[in-house]
């Protein structure tokens, strides 16, 4: 189902909902690079929503700000940031009753962390490869910053933005899983279901303590 989601009086997002007939929680799922060719329709993302819909989880995901039917302008990660908020409360305004989780690629993951640190928002969250250093993504936050809360990476071996030791290090910081797919790059070819299987797994799992 096509939706809308106001950011702002100048910012309107182009939406999707994925629905099964009886969601058990919902899901806020990020695309990646907006100007490298991210969009929410992203082969990864089509081929993990469809998985986590069919284990009745819904999903709500957008496009950024200038992409396909958003209004608004690429804002260098900062105004994107805004995006994922507006999303997320969307999200619960449309479904109170329903448990919310992060997940983000790439772009989308590092943004949506920077969201999480902002609003000290502690739902959980998984991040499929996020860039730990680039000049084309916001700088990801230190553990200091974020609120506590249920946390996963998921990253293949063979990443081309990303390399295992640097992301490893990072989630050992913020207190984050990590789990490693093998001979696997950053676009996850005949990965995706093994990367929706792992966010499943991790989003079923209960929580310690």
């Amino acid at each position: 189902m096509i939706d809308q989601i106001v950011v702002d009086s100048t910012t309107t997002l182009e939406a999707r909902w994925d629905l099964p007939q009886a969601p058990r929680s919902l899901i806020v799922f990020c695309h990646p690079h907006p100007l490298q060719g991210g969009t929410m329709t992203a082969p990864l993302l089509e081929k993990i929503v469809a998985r986590l819909v069919e284990v009745d989880l819904g999903v709500l995901r957008f496009n950024f700000r200038g992409i396909g039917g958003s209004t608004g302008t690429w804002s260098d990660g900062v105004g994107e940031v805004d995006d994922v908020a507006a999303a997320v409360q969307k999200a619960q305004s449309a479904h109170p009753q329903l448990d919310l989780s992060l997940i983000g690629w790439s772009f989308g993951a590092a943004t949506a962390l920077c969201w999480q640190a902002r609003d000290q928002a502690f739902m959980p969250y998984v991040g499929i490869a996020p860039p730990v250093e680039s000049d084309l993504t916001p700088p990801l936050p230190d553990g200091g910053s974020l609120a506590p809360a249920r946390r996963k990476f998921i990253l293949g071996d063979r990443d081309q933005f990303v390399t295992v030791e640097a992301l490893t290090a990072y989630a050992d910081e913020i207190g984050a899983e990590i789990e490693i797919l093998k001979a696997s790059d950053h676009f996850f070819y005949f990965r995706e279901d093994k990367v929706a299987r792992a966010i499943i797994d991790f989003l079923d799992a209960p929580a310690s303590g």
